[in-house]
């Protein structure tokens, strides 16, 4: 999921009667709460609270039925899916077939511009419901037999298809969502284990609070009172307020405590390696970056970055450098992608590469990589624009957004015209959700707007692999060819550092970074 590691309005301690309340950091979402249309995880950690799926992830990664009673199939292509019963909306109408069937109809549905529609392309009959001009609106492989039954007809077997039902744009919807899918987003109806605290507690730039759902009836039951999701100007006053207990827990600690929180917070601080990356990328359309030079100047840029040291003087080891395009805690990861080497600090050939591009077209204006303020990401790109700059004699600058939402707007439409640093935090555990989303060329997480159709069928037949071994030799023969095509700069991958109040005695993070919500205990 697209992370902005950024925190966006004020802070916010306590509100008198709300004490029991978990507060937690948060930033504003860049859009209404609709599953389908969230891809960023400011605002799909609110929504994986309001809704439950066929599937959930522990805090481990493993998947775990939810809804689903059974998931049957013989050949990994045609599935029949039974939910179980007596599960309702937070509005008191009931979770059927036909709510997981409508939803993922309208997430396909081209007309509807859903940011996530690209996960129901496996789906017989995406090609022509998502069409600019669709003759269709229902997707022909989702059929509905009965209130708890439906059925699931792939264009080609998925190794990945049974573990991606707890994603988040896989959740069904209510009918009521479907009259005014923007005024639902902002009051959503879910089934998961919170509902919103009351209709308005979605305050935009301030906080959103939630209480626990008591028809929830799955495996994420809350073990406490509510969430309370604080948005904050920067996570240096996050963390004052973590250590002054006005906030419960933090996961994300500034740069500015990377060498005490440790100290500061004693056995409530937290690190563990997650599946979580960062990159720097530009799309093709901006200057000097299209075709063959833009490929020499993306190897050439890499090779110019110091990784080891931005990881160590800004991150103190909670950082390390990228070895590949996903995340090294991911099963099947392999260290040794070929083409990889460009990930390595290496300033003579990196100058060499430049020389290269520049006999095609000789470089002018400077080097941008823009961030967002609100992030704290200010450190590690203006160490990144020193190291470009020292190497290889050209102007590098970072460039800052106000927010997290203005630069994602600005990506998702293809207007930036500099690079920008990104970051993709896991949303099921296997490496083709990392690379499905980010590169596929129909997907809307492909923020490079990359599009390769070799590299399209290399994920498929990875997909259609009759074993994982058979999956993970694909799928590094897949990112062989991203390094060829160099698509963007892979920068590190994230071991999280976050810490709880002394009014929190469990606050356990999860595999992807994020606090495990439900089972925080004050």
């Amino acid at each position: 999921m697209a992370t902005s590691l950024g925190l966006t309005a004020c802070s916010s301690g306590d509100d008198s009667g709300d004490a029991d309340l978990v507060t937690t950091n948060a930033g504003e979402p860049q859009n209404p709460l609709v599953p389908t249309n969230t891809n960023e995880n400011m605002g799909g950690r609110v929504v994986d609270r309001l809704f439950a799926g066929l599937k959930y992830y522990d805090a481990n990664g493993g998947a775990h039925d939810e809804l689903a009673q059974k998931i049957e199939t013989t050949d990994r292509q045609n599935y029949k899916i039974t939910i179980k019963p007596d599960w309702k909306f937070s509005d008191g109408s009931a979770v059927t077939a036909k709510s997981f069937v409508d939803a993922w109809n309208y997430g396909a549905l081209g007309t509807n511009a859903q940011l996530q529609s690209y996960v129901f392309a496996p789906i017989v009959g995406f090609d022509e419901v998502s069409a600019k001009d669709a003759k269709a609106k229902t997707m022909s492989g989702l059929k509905v037999l009965d209130d708890h039954t439906f059925t699931v007809a792939l264009t080609q077997p998925s190794i990945d298809f049974e573990t991606e039902l707890g994603y988040t744009p896989f959740y069904p919807l209510p009918e009521a969502a479907f009259k005014d899918i923007k005024a639902f987003g902002e009051n959503p109806i879910g089934n998961g284990p919170y509902k919103f605290a009351r209709n308005g507690a979605w305050e935009h730039n301030v906080k959103i609070d939630l209480v626990p759902n008591p028809d929830y009836k799955g495996g994420r039951a809350p073990k406490n009172k509510g969430l309370r999701f604080v948005m904050y100007q920067s996570f240096d006053t996050a963390y004052a307020d973590l250590q002054a207990g006005n906030l419960d827990t933090l996961d994300v600690i500034p740069d500015s405590a990377m060498g005490t929180y440790k100290k500061d917070l004693g056995d409530r601080a937290i690190n563990k390696p997650i599946a979580y990356k960062a990159a720097v990328g530009i799309q093709s359309t901006a200057p000097h970056f299209g075709g063959e030079e833009g490929v020499l100047r993306r190897k050439a840029l890499s090779m110019a970055i110091n990784r080891e040291q931005i990881c160590e003087n800004i991150f103190h080891g909670t950082r390390v450098p990228s070895l590949d395009f996903t995340a090294r805690t991911l099963p099947g990861f392999n260290p040794n992608v070929p083409g990889n080497e460009v990930l390595k600090y290496n300033p003579e050939e990196a100058k060499k590469v430049w020389a290269q591009a520049n006999a095609i077209a000789p470089w002018s204006g400077r080097y941008e990589i823009a961030y967002n303020s609100d992030g704290g990401h200010q450190g590690w790109v203006e160490a990144t624009a020193n190291s470009i700059k020292n190497t290889l004699g050209i102007e590098a600058v970072g460039t800052p957004y106000p927010t997290f939402k203005n630069i994602r707007d600005s990506i998702n439409a293809g207007t930036i015209g500099t690079a920008f640093r990104y970051g993709w935090q896991g949303d099921y555990p296997t490496m083709l959700q990392f690379l499905s989303s980010q590169y596929y060329s129909f997907s809307d997480g492909n923020d490079v707007k990359y599009k390769n159709l070799d590299f399209d069928k290399l994920l498929n037949a990875a997909l259609a692999a009759p074993n994982l071994d058979e999956s993970y030799k694909l799928i590094s023969q897949a990112q062989a060819l991203l390094f060829k095509d160099m698509v963007d700069i892979p920068m590190f991958d994230y071991a999280a550092a976050a810490g709880r109040s002394d009014k929190v005695k469990k606050a356990e993070l999860a595999w992807n970074g994020l606090f495990a919500f439900e089972g925080i205990e004050k």
